[in-house]
């Protein structure tokens, strides 16, 4: 890719799917319109075309208009993406930032978020892992890259 521009994963290529060169998505975006006919995904920051689109087994499954192999990272143009509701974020741009409850003290570093029943969590490289909830998380500034918290989540016990 020549932009420059920063791709995000959205996928990876799958098992076979046929014998037409269709292939399913493993860790598919849940945003259907990523693999649409038509579609530009990015395989090892080149762009393939999608051929052919459909569902089958519960997951996509897909033809483009190149050879891939498996396990190959599928990836659209961080431009694609629509901006995320107010007070929502990519997990893509939480991951990475610094920790620190109010008053400065650091407590890590998000390597993950897990999703939830109630609520997602944020995963430490500290081990800690605090509940994505108003309570807990007081700010989220990309900007600075740091997340900061309310005393008392990161105690252990």
């Amino acid at each position: 890719m020549s932009t420059g521009e920063e791709l995000i994963e959205v996928g990876r290529v799958g098992r076979p799917h046929g014998i037409a060169g269709e292939f399913a998505i493993e860790g598919a975006s849940e945003a259907a319109e990523r693999f649409e006919l038509g579609a530009t995904l990015y395989v090892e920051s080149k762009p393939a075309i999608v051929l052919t689109s459909k569902r089958a087994g519960g997951r996509f499954v897909i033809r483009l208009d190149r050879a891939v192999e498996r396990g190959q990272t599928l990836a659209v143009s961080r431009s694609q993406l629509p901006p995320p509701p107010a007070d929502s974020f990519y997990v893509f741009d939480l991951v990475g930032l610094a920790v620190e409850e109010e008053g400065g003290a650091a407590i890590g570093c998000v390597i993950g978020v897990t999703p939830g029943v109630a609520n997602d969590v944020l995963d430490l490289d500290s081990g800690l892992r605090l509940p994505l909830v108003d309570s807990c998380v007081r700010e989220v500034d990309l900007s600075l890259r740091r997340i900061v918290v309310s005393p008392g989540f990161a105690d252990p016990g």
